[in-house]
């Protein structure tokens, strides 16, 4: 009866009906409350519902359980990151250290992790020196990411250089990483950065127009 239930709550959850899912999934928890999937799927609905509290308290207990699994430390820092960012600055400050340590231990755990490097690319681009951020840091993860996957290293250089606004080559890497891999996710950089940072319209909408057919 367990079984099919947990099973019902996966069906659900993965139709995105999380409402439903969830409730499901707090039942399990009740007879079962270290069941660690059940822990993670309450987790994903959490952070699906911007609910970071309740999010960092499941990621936290997983992580704790499986002290060696890098996507429990990575979604655990994903959602400090979460909160962080919609914390005033002096709350966010006392939360860096706790999130830059996340990521760190989910990189390090798993040499082919994409998703840590990229947080970490991020973190440090977009945090400030004094607090730690660092473009040298930043590139070493892109760097990284280009040996795993050369449309995220690709995209990820693209990044740090249209944050600190070098558009033509953010330009160059977006349009590699496009060649490559030619995704919504990548057309939508190069789209972006025509429409809004460079300013060419005519280039966006020739790319829009190529990626359409």
């Amino acid at each position: 009866m367990a079984n099919s239930d947990f099973e019902k709550a996966e069906q659900l959850f993965h139709k995105g009906k999380f409402p439903e899912a969830k409730i499901l999934f707090e039942n399990q928890l009740k007879s079962n409350p270290n069941h660690t999937k059940t822990l993670e799927y309450l987790g994903d609905i959490a952070g699906k519902e911007k609910n970071w509290d309740e999010a960092i308290v499941y990621y936290k207990k997983i992580k704790i359980q499986y002290p060696k699994n890098a996507d429990y430390h990575y979604k655990f820092g994903g959602a400090m990151g979460m909160k962080a960012k919609e914390s005033n600055k002096f709350k966010a400050l006392g939360m860096i250290d706790e999130i830059e340590k996340s990521f760190l231990t989910a990189a390090k755990l798993d040499e082919k992790h994409i998703d840590s490097r990229w947080a970490l690319v991020m973190l440090y681009i977009e945090l400030p020196g004094i607090v730690g951020g660092s473009e040298t840091k930043a590139q070493k993860y892109a760097d990284e990411l280009m040996n795993l996957s050369k449309v995220d290293g690709y995209l990820a250089r693209g990044f740090i250089d249209e944050y600190f606004k070098r558009f033509t080559k953010a330009e160059a890497n977006y349009m590699i990483a496009h060649e490559i891999g030619n995704s919504k996710n990548t057309f939508q950089k190069l789209y972006d950065l025509y429409k809004n940072k460079l300013k060419q319209p005519q280039k966006a909408e020739a790319l829009k127009n190529k990626f359409e057919k």
